[in-house]
């Protein structure tokens, strides 16, 4: 069960939840990658995407009900801007750029996921992932 509150107990609940999600999903993924079909790339999993998306989407109950459906995400989500790296932020340090990308998750609505492209390797990181409130 999911904690639907906003309390300082139902968000380390919610950050728990996804992390135990991503490390049940690495044991089922040994390659820890999906195939993006928008970008024709994989879109690799890696300890910043744990960090960054249990952190962030914890916040809120349908971000954490998005990460869980971190499959579909990966593979349909397609990009619609590219921003750049936040000079302040450590853990965007190993990128070049960001890219925005959205999905459409029927009972949720947009989610937005944000893929740091690594400098040199070109390599396609989930960054972070969450849920942007329907007004």
């Amino acid at each position: 069960m999911i904690p639907e509150g906003n309390t300082l107990e139902d968000v380390k609940q919610r950050e728990l939840i996804i992390r135990e999600f991503y490390r049940e999903w690495k044991e089922r993924n040994p390659l820890q990658r999906k195939y993006n079909l928008a970008l024709k790339e994989y879109i690799n999993i890696r300890m910043v995407s744990i960090v960054e998306t249990s952190e962030h989407a914890a916040k809120s109950y349908l971000s954490t009900l998005a990460v869980l459906q971190l499959d579909a995400i990966l593979v349909g989500a397609r990009k619609i801007s590219i921003k750049k790296v936040k000079p302040n932020n450590k853990n965007q340090q190993p990128f070049e750029r960001m890219m925005i990308m959205e999905y459409e998750l029927i009972g949720i609505g947009t989610i937005k996921m944000t893929v740091g492209v690594r400098r040199r390797t070109h390599e396609k990181v989930q960054y972070c992932i969450t849920a942007i409130s329907n007004k």
